[in-house]
């Protein structure tokens, strides 16, 4: 029986150790290593060498997201699972087009996540049903990159004048994005259409 190596990353620490006690008790699952942040993934793995990453999206240093698109590119081989609180279609279809190969939301049975992690390592991709059916009826996100460059800055806190200088754009462009994102979500003001998208999982 080949034994799987698992790296876990989730930065609730209770939440972490229950799921590495929970899957450590599957007779084919060793969990390999553990860190809290999102920007320990990189160097855990190429110290670990796991064959299954299980990444949580929200973590302090690097998202979950983000650190998958740098696993892609560096260790092509290595499967990675998205597991995440936020049930969320927009966060779904990100971590579909990262390159995920499972996206799992916290309340699933463990049973359920020890059998992704095998069928990822077999091959297959395993995504949630419900929010693989939410995901299609939401659609892809009408922002495009620069607007949500815009807006994530905005979410920040950061005023006109420092997205401009944070971006390298002139002030009026700012207010254009802006301007476009707060009409495309429905919202009515930045602070609003920061919240929507995040909500949606498009920032």
């Amino acid at each position: 029986m080949r034994v799987i190596r698992l790296l876990l990353a989730e930065d609730q620490v209770m939440v972490r150790e229950a799921l590495a006690a929970l899957l450590g008790l599957e007779p084919d699952i060793e969990i390999a290593a553990q860190v809290g942040r999102g920007d320990e993934v990189p160097d855990a793995v190429a110290e670990h060498r796991p064959d299954v990453a299980l990444l949580d999206i929200e973590m302090p240093g690097l998202s979950g997201l983000d650190a998958l698109e740098g696993l892609r590119f560096d260790h092509p081989d290595l499967k990675v699972v998205i597991l995440t609180t936020f049930g969320r279609p927009g966060y779904l279809r990100r971590a579909m087009e990262a390159g995920a190969d499972a996206f799992l939301v916290k309340d699933a049975p463990a049973a359920q996540l020890a059998d992704a992690v095998r069928r990822v390592l077999a091959g297959e991709r395993v995504i949630d049903p419900g929010l693989a059916a939410a995901a299609l009826a939401q659609g892809a996100s009408p922002l495009t990159e620069r607007e949500c460059d815009v807006l994530g800055a905005a979410r920040e806190g950061a005023g006109n004048a420092e997205i401009a200088a944070a971006l390298h754009l002139s002030h009026g462009t700012v207010r254009n994005y802006l301007s476009t994102a707060i009409h495309k979500t429905g919202a009515r003001n930045r602070t609003e259409a920061a919240r929507i998208a995040r909500d949606r999982g498009w920032l």
